[in-house]
């Protein structure tokens, strides 16, 4: 929702949910006095309503302000810039509160100031700067946060550095402990930027970072000490020169991540994975139905075989069963054969030059993808059932146990038997990493796969060096314990993974949903974020934009609800409770216009509306009984607008139980009824009206009070 409201500059760009959220009680506040409709006369209640939304708007104003000016003093660089945005802020919150300013209300009825502000072309102006200017203000502040992350590395750093070369332990100590408090000072700044990333695939890659600076500050202390207690050893300055080169590769990525800068080897990083590429390649094999010139052969032939390419890292695998490599190379084949018989009954409909899809293209179009989407499942299942297997006959750690006795036996022997086996444990969970990252389903679990690859990939040899070191000076408590840390990391990876599979297997099953707490807010958002789906009818993008435009107003009717129902002192009320459930199902057919949420065909959003329906009706039922209790103006304002809602609920269940057959009579039943957005309009009004009958009106009940009316 901020996303589409917050951006009034094109030269801001908001990365952050803290930022965006903190944007959104002033967009709403500003967008209701500029989309105020006009009328001859007003009320005095109206007046002083909007006069206080006025007034209310620039106290916030000027208070944000005085917070900008704090920071601007604090930091030298930004302080023109900043004081600047603060002055135009000021300014403009100081124009709404002169343009709401209506006058004394003991004036006649025909004196013209007693009327909604006039300068409609005044308030949009100053609405607009006031936003750019407060935008502007909080992406700067912004940049402070991320000159905090930059100087906090820059001195973990130079600590680093110096770590690096001491060569005694009484300055080691003194310096590692010094490290100790800026890794904290670091992992607590990096750690509020990654709960603050609006960028879910940015928020995966810092979590990674941040795991390897965690994991290898453990390693850097006993690798550290090994090799100030045996300076001759070479397998220990190996130990110790691969923890220090991948702590400076996590940091050198935070940075990367906070002020989005871009590596030549980017690209290289996050490499395209199956399930996009069948996902992309299904989606232009629907298109063809609505543009049967649209995409060439050549195009679609090139894509299956690049998908077709990435099944070998399946096939190709040794640790791949029989059965699954079969399933694999057959479906591959069907896949091939799909594909030519589509384009064959393609070629024929665009030599009749026919403007639609022919019941043969149509046919071959959903044999493909049928094709296309069982190859992709039997993926998954590879490469699940591979992961779930190693995780089991890894759990008891036997090589790793095995490996520490070899290595305080001083046994060269058994230490090579166990370092080849533990060299084999890592290119099977290395790989095995790869291949779920094809299949993991989202962008953030295919970063963590690539990062859990990479990981057994160093920790493997280091483990090795370590034992080495070990073997050569079997008698070293401190190579003993530093053996035993870098095990424990490995075991710990092991851990992540299980927790990894799990995450797909929920992403597989639609069970997948995430909660946040965005930093500038007291409580977390309301809703939670779900996985992202496929839908069973595919739309053109008109119909798409149609139903978006309608799924973004259904999510703002929510949002409203929840402000107002967060707002109730008695939280166990019945009305409460029917309020929040239905704004919860509206929450999750919003999520269905997007591709996203757990509905995951046009059945399913049909069902929930039908559902949606008689919970309203219960909530009628509530609301009629509850309005006995208020007064007698307040209880007439309640039930003109409950007394609508039943032939609204009624007229969604006919429509949602109404059976439809093809995409034009999908889209039409989906699009046409507004019984929906209806219902949850009205449910805002309600509530509304219930908080004014408590005599507890706020500025913002105010305002959505006053949009409403206008409405």
């Amino acid at each position: 929702m901020a996303s589409s409201h917050c951006n009034t500059d094109p030269g801001l760009e908001i990365k952050t949910r803290s930022v965006e959220q903190t944007l959104i009680p002033l967009v709403t506040q500003i967008t209701t006095l500029i989309n105020h409709k006009e009328k001859p006369k007003k009320s005095e209640k109206t007046l002083r309503a909007i006069q206080r939304v006025g007034q209310a708007v620039s106290l916030a104003v000027g208070r944000f302000v005085t917070v900008g000016e704090a920071i601007a003093n604090e930091n030298e660089e930004l302080k023109e810039e900043m004081y600047f945005a603060c002055q135009e802020a000021r300014r403009a919150g100081e124009s709404i509160a002169q343009l709401t300013d209506v006058g004394a209300f003991d004036q006649p009825e025909s004196d013209t100031r007693a009327t909604v502000y006039t300068d409609k072309t005044g308030m949009i102006k100053a609405a607009r700067l006031l936003l750019s200017s407060v935008t502007k203000v909080l992406v700067l502040a912004d940049r402070v946060v991320i000159k905090q992350i930059i100087n906090s590395r820059s001195k973990v750093l130079a600590t680093l550095e110096h770590l690096e070369k001491v060569s005694s332990f009484q300055e080691f100590v003194q310096i590692f402990s010094q490290f100790g408090n800026e890794m904290v000072e670091f992992a607590h700044l990096t750690g509020d930027r990654q709960n603050d990333l609006k960028d879910e695939k940015k928020k995966a890659r810092m979590a990674a970072s941040r795991a390897i600076l965690e994991k290898c500050t453990m390693m850097l202390l006993t690798a550290s000490k090994t090799c100030l207690r045996h300076p001759d050893c070479e397998s220990a300055r190996i130990n110790k020169g691969g923890v220090f080169h991948r702590m400076r590769l996590a940091l050198d990525q935070v940075i990367e991540i906070v002020t989005d800068s871009r590596q030549n080897g980017e690209n290289e990083i996050h490499p395209t994975s199956i399930y996009a590429d069948i996902k992309e390649f299904k989606m232009k094999v629907e298109g063809l139905r609505d543009n049967l010139h649209g995409i060439s052969k050549e195009n679609l032939t090139a894509m299956l075989e690049l998908i077709l390419e990435h099944t070998e890292d399946f096939t190709d695998s040794a640790y791949t069963s029989h059965e699954h490599r079969e399933s694999i190379l057959e479906l591959s084949r069907q896949a091939r054969l799909e594909l030519e018989q589509l384009i064959t009954v393609w070629k024929q409909a665009q030599c009749l030059k026919a403007k639609e899809a022919t019941e043969d293209m149509e046919l071959a179009i959903i044999r493909t993808r049928q094709c296309v989407s069982e190859l992709r499942r039997e993926l998954q299942n590879t490469a699940v059932e591979s992961a779930g297997e190693l995780l089991k006959c890894y759990t008891e750690h036997v090589v790793l146990k095995a490996l520490k006795v070899s290595g305080v036996e001083a046994n060269l022997e058994a230490l090579a038997e166990c370092t080849c086996k533990l060299s084999e444990q890592k290119d099977q969970l290395a790989e095995t990493s790869r291949l779920l990252r094809h299949v993991s389903g989202t962008e953030p679990l295919e970063i963590t796969c690539l990062h859990a690859e990479e990981t057994f990939q160093v920790i493997g040899p280091q483990i090795i060096s370590a034992a080495q070191t070990l073997a050569l000076h079997p008698s070293s408590k401190i190579a003993k314990e530093n053996l035993d840390v870098f095990c424990e990391a490995w075991e710990s990876q092991l851990n992540d993974m299980s927790i990894l599979l799990k995450e797909i297997n929920d992403v597989f099953e639609g069970r997948r949903g995430e909660k946040r707490a965005y930093l500038s807010l007291p409580r977390p958002g309301k809703h939670t974020a779900n996985l992202k789906t496929v839908k069973a009818v595919k739309l053109d993008a008109e119909e798409q934009a149609k139903i978006a435009k309608l799924g973004l107003e259904l999510r703002l009717h929510t949002s409203d609800i929840d402000a107002e129902t967060e707002r109730w002192e008695d939280q166990d009320n019945e009305i409460l409770r029917q309020a929040q459930t239905m704004s919860s199902m509206a929450y999750s057919m919003y999520l269905f216009t997007r591709g996203e949420g757990l509905l995951k065909t046009t059945q399913d959003l049909f069902h929930q509306a039908e559902i949606f329906a008689e919970e309203g009706l219960r909530l009628y039922t509530n609301l009629h009984s509850f309005s006995n209790q208020l007064e007698d103006d307040e209880k007439a304002i309640l039930m003109m607008e409950t007394e609508k809602f039943p032939s609204l609920c009624q007229q969604l269940q006919m429509s949602s139980r109404t059976p439809v057959h093809g995409k034009a009579a999908i889209f039409a039943k989906v699009v046409k009824p507004n019984s929906l957005q209806d219902t949850i309009h009205w449910s805002l009004k309600v509530f509304l009206t219930r908080e004014c009958s408590s005599g507890i009106i706020s500025d913002a009940v105010n305002n959505h009070r006053l949009r409403l009316s206008g409405d």
